[in-house]
């Protein structure tokens, strides 16, 4: 059978990427292989440097670090859905006192590296006069004001490639454009934007790994530490292995969630057309 966008490929084509996934797979292992090697001739397999990971207390730290991580993520993801479908609306707003503000201050924290807004609250704000901000409030105030400014956009993007029909059927029945927008389009929005949405919160997700950088207590400043650990043969490697093997986790755990969370809201949606066109039949 031919698809819509493209003719299916004969026996030669399938052939042809059968050589090239072999090749492909082969080209991955030797790469994977030849680090290997490299690692092992250098040591960094050797006893000493993983020894230090042995220890409870040690352990207890890296757990403690995954708690302080998830912890960031959590607080910035929430308030960052907030912040932009706020945003968002604001864009969409026909006041320009409202829609103007909301666009400059969309596109000004969306150019802004998020590096530096960290910086800005942890180490600018004190010298001002602001006190008590701590490295967890500089990591998440960062987070939120960059991936809000990113959501907005892909919220205000799905809201608009919806069709005029259906905010013009909410107006029609006299529903103000509050209630039509969430009501009526956020929904809808967020259903068809949800592989976007997910994807930024998992770059959320990874981007609390720059909190080192002002002294918060997540993975990767935990793993720099360990991995200066002279003692036991600054175990760099061995640290930042285990730094990528817990935030690859985490990330296929969020992605897990996002999966099953996308399937269930497309049977609430079946089921609900069925539940309509079976309600039409009967009163028809």
């Amino acid at each position: 059978m031919s698809s819509v966008l493209f003719d299916a490929p004969g026996p030669k084509a399938r052939a042809r990427y059968r050589i090239l996934g072999v090749v492909t797979a082969l080209v991955i292992i030797a790469i994977v292989g030849f680090i290997v090697l490299r690692f092992a001739q250098s040591g960094q397999f050797d006893e000493k440097k993983w020894h230090l990971f042995t220890f409870p207390l040690v352990q207890q730290t890296i757990i403690q670090s995954v708690g302080a991580t998830l912890s960031a993520f959590a607080t910035a993801a929430v308030l960052s859905l907030v912040l932009g479908v706020f945003l968002a609306f604001g864009r969409l707003s026909d006041r320009k006192w409202i829609s103007l503000p909301c666009y400059g201050f969309t596109e000004l924290f969306r150019a802004i590296p998020l590096l530096i807004l960290m910086m800005i609250f942890y180490y600018g704000l004190p010298p001002l006069g602001v006190q008590g901000i701590t490295p967890f409030t500089a990591v998440v105030a960062g987070l939120v004001l960059y991936n809000g400014s990113v959501l907005a956009e892909v919220f205000r993007a799905g809201i608009e490639s919806l069709p005029r029909g259906q905010s013009e059927a909410g107006y029609a029945i006299g529903l103000p454009k509050s209630a039509v927008m969430t009501n009526i389009l956020l929904p809808q929005a967020v259903r068809s934007m949800l592989p976007v949405i997910i994807s930024q919160l998992v770059v959320i997700l990874k981007d609390t790994a720059l909190g080192f950088i002002v002294t918060y207590n997540e993975i990767l400043f935990q793993a720099k530490y360990f991995g200066s650990q002279a003692q036991y043969g600054s175990p760099i490697i061995p640290s930042a292995i285990i730094a990528g093997v817990l935030y690859v986790g985490m990330c296929l755990i969020l992605a897990g969630i996002a999966k099953w969370l996308e399937s269930r809201m497309r049977r609430n949606v079946k089921v609900a057309k069925v539940v309509k066109s079976e309600i039409v039949a009967i009163e028809g």
